[in-house]
């Protein structure tokens, strides 16, 4: 008789691996021809043995690394005493999480959720709901002012306010309600916001799009637009936030306060997925029992993973890093234009690279990286995104940027 084991056992190459990926698994991701067995810190291992270095960190979901010992210990510890409740009970920590992040974000309440994308949906319901009860604003009619090249989630409701083609097309009907405009345009930002506008979402730097910073200035003036039409500031900061610019918040190097962020992505620390919505108490009190929920979010199991984040974070040894690191990266990577690349954007340990026209494709570079030892992904055909782990050491910063000179020189 053939056990589960024995057929794993037979299709142990990466090879076979990838066909049962193509085979089986829905053809939503072009991932890169890699079989990842095994990882710890910056490095993954495939089935092969092979190791390369990480240059993506999962989209920043494993700022702290892989298998960061610390988030490991507390969910296995958790996993040894209860890991769902469900919220029809309480249970020993999520008012503890709740607290803890809260006071480090410096915010009044939170809502955990699952996914990047359901803390946006939350966050987009609360706006709304906010703005019928205390802002006044006429039933139906409240608008959210969100910028071009988002990237918030893939939802209906989500991909409805997104400008990329693919994301859209055939999804339709699209959800109304959503003002778009050029993301950086604070005067066009300035002619959308009404008073109708329940909220301005926005990303402080949009990670999907390139690493895009937006021009000094912006982010305080879409402040200072939200507070003149009595709206709410949203900044989705589930790819920017936890560090990986240098802050808790990407918001925080230009000194602007929202008045609801986004989390996900590094808040379950590469071992599950935790989100929040975190922000004003007046805000996220509007929300009543039954009105909103999730029978996973705030399990047991995913807050004391994010607690176990929360103290990680408390040192400020990862921001430290983060700027540290970022600075040595971006010096060395701009060394890079004129030689293969054309723009390099960023923030800490967060860089998008566009590679020059008539050279490699992001794809074709990410291919050449990863036959080096080093792993990233492109985005909008030909741009590089990298987010090394917080972990990493100067000295793999400079392997992985060494390879990337050596792909660009010879696209």
């Amino acid at each position: 008789m053939t056990t589960f084991a024995d057929k794993s056992a037979e299709t142990s190459s990466a090879a076979d691996l990838i066909a049962l990926d193509e085979r089986w698994s829905t053809h939503n991701y072009h991932p890169l021809p890699v079989v990842i067995a095994e990882a710890e810190g910056a490095w993954v291992t495939d089935v092969h043995g092979e190791r390369y270095l990480d240059f993506l960190s999962g989209y920043s979901a494993l700022n702290f690394g892989h298998r960061h010992p610390d988030l490991v210990r507390a969910a296995v510890g958790q996993l040894g005493r209860v890991t769902l409740t469900s919220r029809a009970f309480h249970h020993d920590q999520l008012g503890l999480f709740c607290r803890e992040l809260a006071e480090l974000t410096g915010t009044e309440k939170v809502l955990p959720m699952n996914s990047g994308a359901e803390a946006v949906e939350s966050a987009i319901k609360v706006a709304r709901k906010w703005a019928y009860r205390v802002k006044g604003v006429a039933e139906d009619q409240a608008q959210i002012v969100v910028a071009g090249s988002n990237f918030h989630g893939r939802t209906t409701t989500i991909v409805s306010f997104s400008t990329d083609d693919e994301a859209r097309a055939d999804f339709g009907p699209f959800t109304p309600g959503f003002v778009v405009v050029p993301y950086g345009d604070a005067a066009a930002l300035a002619e959308a916001v009404t008073e109708n506008t329940a909220a301005v979402l926005l990303e402080p730097i949009q990670g999907e799009a390139g690493v895009v910073v937006p021009p000094d200035g912006y982010l305080a003036e879409a402040r200072r637009l939200c507070d003149e039409a009595g709206a709410l500031l949203i900044a989705d900061e589930i790819q920017s936030g936890l560090a990986r610019t240098g802050t808790i918040f990407a918001l925080d190097h230009e000194r602007v306060t929202a008045d609801l962020y986004t989390l996900g992505k590094a808040l379950g620390g590469g071992i599950l997925p935790v989100s929040a919505v975190v922000g004003r108490a007046d805000v996220l009190g509007v929300l009543r029992p039954g009105e909103h929920g999730s029978t996973f979010g705030g399990n047991p199991l995913a807050c004391a993973v994010g607690r176990a984040v929360v103290r990680l974070l408390s040192t400020g040894e990862f921001q430290q890093r983060s700027t540290a690191l970022g600075a040595h990266l971006h010096e060395r990577l701009n060394a890079l234009v004129g030689d293969g690349v054309a723009a390099v954007r960023g923030r800490g340990l967060w860089a998008g690279v566009d590679l020059a026209p008539g050279g490699l494709t992001g794809r074709a570079a990410s291919e050449a990286l990863m036959r080096r030892g080093v792993l990233c992904k492109e985005t909008h055909g030909h741009t590089l995104r990298l987010a090394p782990p917080l972990v990493i050491e100067e000295s793999e910063l400079d392997r992985g940027v060494d390879a990337l000179a050596e792909v660009v020189g010879r696209g």
